[in-house]
């Protein structure tokens, strides 16, 4: 396995701290984590074709196919056994970097952005935003890729939206891993979610991004520093415009969430339906993922749970635990029955708490 091992990065003590760090220090260090994924991935697309009957929301003499690039990337051989990794509400596919070197060497790992997030184009009306154009968008994924069916990695809206797909689309999902995500979320919950996403933030100073983004990783677990900055370095980008890193994501789409989360997600006639061995990994503080919920879940014949301790909503799968134990149960070994991941050390965080680290 090429796990990468991501201590506080190297040289961070040389730089301006604080308010005072430049964006100039930022790209500096953002380079230290990119090292390890340099030239082991393609960035691809293909052409959507958003249909006119996921239109209805459109002036009739309107509607028409339209079609927008959206963005992966591919890591491993193209021929080994397909895993797809969907992420959530606001995540990009490079989101997926640690787990998809880990992957490649036994599959073919395709990260994707979602359309109006990452390297993907923008839907032309908000309303097109919804979880029938993401099940349409895996369809075509597949198509495009020539492949009949897939494993699936979904982590919160990538896991509803994998749900969806496969009790709409039988024999096409081989192994789900569902990510702090199931036939159930409280409408308190999504509601909080979307007040935080769909808002317009713009970051004038690296320290305001990490501050922002460090609070809302606190979820994720014992998650380094490195990876808390590769991640945010791609969560966003620069813009003239407004002087600073923003959102790589189109506003309309969270706005499009924030505009549905005013009910509890009920999926569970479509959980029925699923027929595929399920890996159900649950942040053990999650308050997205219940507990209540996850029992029930593992009820169903073919299903564990992996519990990871002192984390929310959701696991980044980037640490080697947690990769070990995906890996494993997409291998078809691992645990028969539910258990809790072992945890990593903790690391040091200084840039993501704006403490300037010990000489």
């Amino acid at each position: 396995m090429a796990l990468v091992e991501t201590p506080l990065i190297p040289g961070a003590e040389v730089f301006s701290w604080g308010d005072a760090m430049t964006w100039e220090e930022y790209e500096l260090l953002v380079r230290g984590t990119l090292a390890p994924f340099d030239g082991q991935f393609e960035l691809r697309s293909f052409a959507y074709r958003h249909p006119v009957r996921l239109q209805g929301h459109w002036p009739e003499h309107q509607r028409k196919e339209t079609r927008i690039q959206l963005a992966y990337t591919q890591w491993g051989d193209p021929d080994a056994p397909l895993v797809i990794c969907l992420g959530g509400i606001a995540n990009t596919a490079r989101r997926w970097d640690y787990l998809a070197l880990d992957l490649a060497d036994r599959f073919n790992v395709v990260c994707f952005d979602w359309p109006g997030r990452g390297m993907s184009g923008w839907l032309a009306k908000e309303g097109d935003y919804t979880l029938d154009t993401n099940v349409e968008t895996l369809v075509q994924l597949l198509d495009h890729l020539d492949r009949p069916s897939a494993s699936i990695i979904g982590s919160s809206l990538g896991g509803s939206t994998a749900m969806a797909f496969a009790a709409q689309h039988p024999g096409r999902v081989e192994r789900l891993v569902l990510n702090d995500i199931g036939p159930y979320m409280p409408a308190e919950r999504r509601r909080r979610r979307a007040q935080a996403v769909a808002h317009h933030y713009i970051f004038k100073r690296p320290s305001d991004l990490f501050r922002r983004l460090g609070a809302s990783a606190k979820n994720e677990g014992p998650v380094t520093e490195a990876e808390l900055l590769h991640n945010t370095y791609f969560q966003t980008q620069w813009s003239d415009e407004h002087g600073g890193r923003v959102y790589r994501h189109d506003p309309r789409a969270l706005q499009a969430y924030a505009a549905s989360a005013t009910d509890s997600i009920d999926q569970w006639a479509e959980w029925q339906a699923l027929d595929m061995p399920i890996l159900v990994i649950h942040g053990l503080v999650s308050d997205a993922l219940l507990l209540e919920t996850v029992q029930e879940m593992v009820q169903k014949p073919g299903v564990i749970a992996m519990h990871v301790p002192e984390t929310g909503h959701t696991p980044a799968l980037s640490d080697a635990y947690q990769i070990h134990f995906v890996r494993t149960w997409l291998l078809g070994a691992g645990a028969s029955g539910s258990f809790t991941c072992l945890l990593p050390p903790p690391t040091p965080r200084h840039l993501f708490t704006a403490a300037k680290p010990a000489a």
